[in-house]
């Protein structure tokens, strides 16, 4: 067994409930991670059922292949952006019972310090979620002229003080090379006063990485792929933890779940040009006592979907 930190799957019963399982059916676990949700799935299949688990973190694709050695999942790295190919190279597109995807970014992950993730431990300033790209956030940082940095601190941390801090990462690094996440949340905390419950590079170190690694465009562009990837009655589940991911995936679900409009003052018909794709199921929150024993799961939302 790979050692690991212990990564407690969040909304994990009624992520497997709203996938409606069949014991013959095929699966996607789209962020595989530690394969939580996946054991799950696995659970509630039978011999000939199938789980397609893509991440795009080696370390989750080789804790996959040595901890959960089961024929009947498939572990591939690759983003979640990649849905439609890897479904076509496995002859599964349209044919694929339901898709799961948790967009937090995992136990393991934060607590390895050389990850980078974490603004509470020293380590190297990394927070690639894909080990194999070149863009790191030290490089970034380095690269990015002061306006970039605020424009995405404000656009993907919903940091107010998101020019000052840019500045001060500039004028930081006139003198000092940014190597170090302890350097970074240094530079932030002596310019922004800590919130009652955030740490005051919170919101930055979220923007950071949702901007290296290109996360709102990609989970954009997984969501369409989708819809020809589930069959009739599939479900789709989708985790989120921040605002702006699920300000994205309502978008998606609205758009596809709505008819489309007809000219004013005609009636809306039921036809190939205005039917719905999809069915949207409702959303859900952790309970209680879920948030007592998992704090990291207090700002999670389950949003459930079905293909029409």
């Amino acid at each position: 067994m790979i050692e690991s930190n212990h990564h407690e799957s969040v909304l994990f019963n009624e992520s497997i409930k709203g996938l409606n399982i069949k014991p013959n059916g095929v699966y996607v676990d789209a962020t595989l991670g530690r394969c939580g949700h996946t054991k799950g799935i696995l659970n509630n299949l039978g011999n000939s059922g199938k789980v397609i688990g893509l991440d795009q973190d080696m370390d989750a694709i080789n804790y996959a292949q040595v901890n959960f050695p089961d024929s009947r999942l498939t572990p591939i790295h690759c983003n979640f952006s990649n849905l439609q190919d890897i479904l076509s190279q496995l002859n599964l597109l349209g044919k694929v019972d339901g898709i799961l995807m948790d967009l937090g970014i995992s136990s393991p992950q934060i607590d390895n310090a050389e990850r980078g993730f974490s603004f509470m431990k020293d380590g190297a300033l990394d927070m690639r979620m894909d080990q194999t790209q070149t863009i790191t956030a030290a490089s970034w940082l380095r690269d990015s002229s002061e306006t970039e940095i605020a424009n995405a601190l404000f656009q993907y941390g919903e940091e107010k003080r998101s020019r000052i801090i840019a500045s001060s990462i500039k004028e930081y690094q006139k003198n000092n090379d940014l190597n170090s996440t302890l350097e970074l949340a240094n530079i932030i905390s002596s310019v922004v006063r800590p919130g009652k419950k955030k740490h005051p590079a919170t919101r930055s170190f979220q923007a950071i990485r949702i901007a290296i690694n290109d996360e709102l465009k990609k989970l954009s562009e997984a969501l369409e792929q989708t819809i020809d990837a589930l069959s009739p009655k599939g479900r789709l589940v989708i985790i989120t933890f921040h605002s702006i991911e699920d300000r994205i995936v309502k978008q998606f679900i609205r758009k596809h779940s709505r008819p489309k409009q007809l000219p004013k003052g005609l009636p809306v018909i039921a036809n190939d040009e205005s039917e719905c794709l999809l069915k949207d199921l409702g959303k859900i929150k952790p309970s209680d006592e879920e948030i007592k024993v998992n704090r990291r799961s207090r700002s999670a939302i389950l949003r459930l979907v079905e293909k029409c």
